[in-house]
């Protein structure tokens, strides 16, 4: 039986890196509150201003992933080790829940949007479509 060499038949194989996806632009936000949320910080020459951290952002988005098995105690514990940025467990309950209904919000807001598109686009058309009727100029 022929003795393998394995460095020298075999080569050396790598596992292809996973496909991260589409990589996440975080933006610069304007400050509303005196509190600085977690994920951002104030931009250097203007106070009103917030700069993202998106270590910490990309954090958050797991975090809010664990929250599917885990408790807020728990994940604020690991978010606060994983980012060295301290965060309470009602500190990220807060912030999760605003997120929730700020994404139900824009839900809802494209939902209406949708529908007084196709509205106004049936109000062209029985427009159009009258015969004998008059427009009044506004």
């Amino acid at each position: 039986m022929p003795q393998i060499d394995y460095k020298r038949d075999l080569g050396f194989w790598e596992l292809p890196k996973p496909n991260k996806g589409k990589e996440r632009e975080w933006h610069t936000v304007a400050r509303v509150s005196q509190t600085i949320p977690f994920g951002y910080e104030l931009h250097p020459d203007n106070e009103r201003l917030l700069v993202p951290i998106p270590h910490e952002l990309e954090a958050l988005e797991l975090a809010k992933r664990h929250l599917k098995q885990y408790s807020y105690r728990e994940v604020a514990i690991w978010l606060t080790k994983h980012t060295d940025r301290y965060i309470s467990h009602m500190g990220l309950k807060k912030r999760v829940e605003i997120d929730r209904r700020r994404k139900k919000a824009v839900i809802i807001k494209r939902r209406l949007a949708k529908r007084l598109q196709e509205t106004i686009s049936e109000i062209e058309k029985l427009e159009k479509g009258r015969v004998g009727a008059y427009s009044e100029e506004s």
